[in-house]
């Protein structure tokens, strides 16, 4: 799907823009960042199994939402263990909206187009998020925590994408 790579590749644009825009940012803008596109992962699974019946579409929206609760259940004990708020930012509000359309979008869809364009957001997603998190999340956070945490769900999500890739392949 032209339009979600386009999107993606608009909304990393995004992310690195508005994280360097407002210099440097804070750990508890990171981590609400962080945190927020955990949460649009599995928004994104939990319509995934409510439309898909094709297993192996099944079973990665399965991976998703139990990596990505998993991810984000560490986040909020890291959180809480820093005694740190999570900020809301342009860039959580922007990753939020466009969730929102995404998911409007694959809503409209079924069967097999569905599955493909899931599978085909999930790619594209995954490569923003990834370089997100490479080139602007990482870098920037400040607490050794939180920066091995985002260290850890980045090689957890690295899988994701190439599971994604493989999945989009054999649904050509």
């Amino acid at each position: 799907m032209l339009i979600t790579r386009l999107s993606a590749a608009a909304l990393f644009a995004f992310i690195c823009a508005s994280a360097h825009a407002q210099d440097k940012p804070t750990d508890a803008q990171i981590a609400h960042i962080a945190y927020t596109a955990g949460v649009i992962d599995i928004d994104n699974a939990k319509l995934a199994l409510k439309m898909s019946k094709a297993a192996p579409v099944r079973a990665f929206a399965n991976d998703m939402m139990r990596d990505h609760s998993a991810v984000n259940d560490k986040a909020l004990a890291l959180v809480k263990k820093l005694k740190v708020t999570p900020e809301d930012n342009d860039t959580s509000r922007s990753l939020v909206k466009q969730a929102v359309d995404t998911r409007q979008s694959l809503s409209m869809l079924n069967g097999d187009a569905f599955d493909k364009a899931y599978v085909e957001n999930e790619v594209a997603y995954h490569k923003t998020v990834n370089g997100a998190l490479e080139t602007v999340l990482i870098p920037d956070a400040s607490n050794g925590e939180l920066k091995t945490l985002l260290q850890t769900g980045l090689k957890i999500f690295q899988g994701h994408e190439q599971h994604a890739e493989h999945l989009a392949a054999s649904l050509k």
